[in-house]
């Protein structure tokens, strides 16, 4: 699942008339880096959230894409139409959950405003994540300028990850918005929203995955790619000028 829907006020005036999603970097739109990996990665299905000018985003890339370098291979698209459907973006764990029966047993899912051009979509990741019996497998990346206290812990001896506060003497790491999960992790008892999320009420995703990490139910891994969360016109600008993180 690829999430498109945010509004993007911070990358304001850029997004007044632009999806973020579909804003270029290096040559290309933010979302396609995300399909072009996951074309590479033998993925053959892929499901956009949208919200804000999402039209821009189904008029761009239809029901398919297809990648030049990539021509035997093609991503079939499916679209959760967030605003179309309640005006409004969901959020991250309201909008999976709005998607939810469109993705199967276990599903990548991954923001489609984070540059992360190194980060390799492994089919041998899925089957170890399936046969690990965990809710989600989630990247951790250095933490960033703008988010220097960190997300979430990391035990490097069980791979498991943890719900640190921010007092904790155990240093934490950035989620990359990249990560495995299974759909469990979006029906009760973990997730409060009923399946399909009919009513379009947004909730974030934190708490789900910290729930699941106090029952050691969420492991991670650590990812040192080039990667930048493109939050702000001065993040985009680095970028075009070949400058990451």
């Amino acid at each position: 699942m690829l999430l498109a829907a945010g509004r993007g006020e911070r990358m304001r005036p850029l997004t007044d008339s632009t999806p973020k999603p579909l804003l270029q970097v290096r040559g290309k739109p933010l979302l396609q880096w995300r399909m072009e990996a996951l074309l590479q990665g033998g993925f053959g299905r892929a499901v956009i959230n949208t919200a804000w000018l999402g039209e821009q985003i189904e008029a761009h890339f239809g029901p398919a894409f297809e990648a030049p370098a990539l021509a035997a291979h093609t991503l079939q698209l499916d679209y959760s139409r967030e605003g179309q459907d309640f005006g409004q973006a969901l959020e991250t764990a309201g909008g999976i959950s709005r998607a939810l029966p469109l993705l199967g047993e276990a599903f990548w899912a991954m923001a489609g405003d984070v540059f992360a051009p190194d980060f390799a979509f492994h089919q041998n990741d899925v089957q170890a994540f399936l046969a690990s019996g965990m809710l989600a497998h989630i990247w951790l990346v250095p933490n960033p300028e703008h988010n220097p206290a960190g997300d979430f812990g990391l035990d490097a001896h069980t791979g498991l990850a943890l719900n640190l506060g921010r007092d904790s003497a155990t240093p934490r790491l950035t989620f990359s918005t990249i990560g495995l999960y299974r759909r469990e992790l979006f029906l009760p008892p973990w997730c409060a929203l009923p399946p399909g999320n009919p009513q379009g009420e947004r909730a974030a995703l934190a708490p789900l995955l910290r729930a699941a990490m106090d029952q050691q139910r969420v492991s991670a891994a650590p990812y040192t790619g080039d990667w930048t969360d493109v939050g702000t016109p001065e993040r985009l600008a680095r970028l075009n000028a070949g400058i990451s993180r």
